[in-house]
């Protein structure tokens, strides 16, 4: 599996080896049964068994380390958790990954403009850089949250939850500036690309002005309690200047940008 940005192999078109594809048994259990019967007749089919339990998440990393987590479930299992009646995962894990969309189709438009940018490739790799650091935050908001939820569990020995939910807000914070800066680079594209994506390039900046949005009102709502802590201001004004951007991105193709 390659991580999020990493251009994926090119397919051959090489036909697969004999059982590419399918999932070994597991050591100690039996196969099929033989067929008794001649031989060429096909014996009866092997019970796959259940899926297999991904099991919990890892212990989580800094905010931005990659590992697989969310991401190595299909999407609709992951909404499937989503809309589970659950608190993980939520709303910052939600807001990471609508930006890390909005990073990946900056990173397509941007390659898709090789005659209309001046460095569509250093545009296309400075976006790819912002996926690689959003992907994984889906992961990161989830486990950050889980550890609020131990502190506030009855007989927890911690200081309470107050500790583990200003930490917490490190997450929502990287994911409004990962906004911020996807947006930017969404406006550039969609006044200066390829007009046959500028869809595509408005898109990512209403999605990156979102993910922004989201995750400022995350900080905000985390901090209320903590009168001195400049993080809810600070994430206000990357949301701002996150949605002042996705505005001026739909603006006439070719105007200058200004931020």
């Amino acid at each position: 599996m390659t991580a999020p940005g990493e251009p994926r192999p090119r397919e051959t078109g090489a036909p697969r080896p004999p059982g590419s594809g399918t999932r070994a048994p597991d050591p100690g259990q039996p196969g099929p049964p033989r067929n008794p019967g001649r031989a060429g007749a096909p014996g009866p089919p092997a019970n796959p068994g259940p899926p297999a339990n991904p099991g919990p998440p890892a212990n989580p990393g800094p905010p931005g380390t990659w590992r697989a987590g969310y991401l190595g479930l299909p999407v609709g299992d992951f909404l499937d958790r989503l809309a589970a009646a659950r608190p993980d995962p939520g709303g910052g894990s939600a807001a990471a990954l609508v930006v890390a969309m909005a990073a990946a189709l900056c990173a397509m438009t941007a390659d898709l403009s090789g005659r209309h940018l001046a460095h569509p490739p250093h545009l296309a790799g400075e976006a790819r850089a912002l996926l690689r650091r959003a992907a994984p935050l889906a992961q990161a908001d989830a486990d950050a949250y889980a550890q609020v939820l131990a502190a506030r569990r009855p007989g927890s020995q911690g200081p309470g939850a107050d500790g583990p939910l200003a930490r917490a807000s490190a997450v929502p914070l990287e994911v409004a500036e990962i906004g911020a800066d996807v947006a930017a680079l969404a406006c550039q594209v969609a006044q200066n690309g390829n007009p046959a994506v500028r869809g595509d390039a408005l898109a990512a900046a209403s999605l990156a002005a979102a993910a922004a949005r989201a995750a400022a009102a995350l900080v905000q709502i985390n901090l209320a309690d903590y009168a001195s802590d400049t993080r809810p201001a600070r994430a206000a004004q990357l949301a701002a200047r996150a949605e002042r951007l996705a505005a001026q991105a739909a603006h006439q193709p070719g105007a200058r940008t200004a931020d």
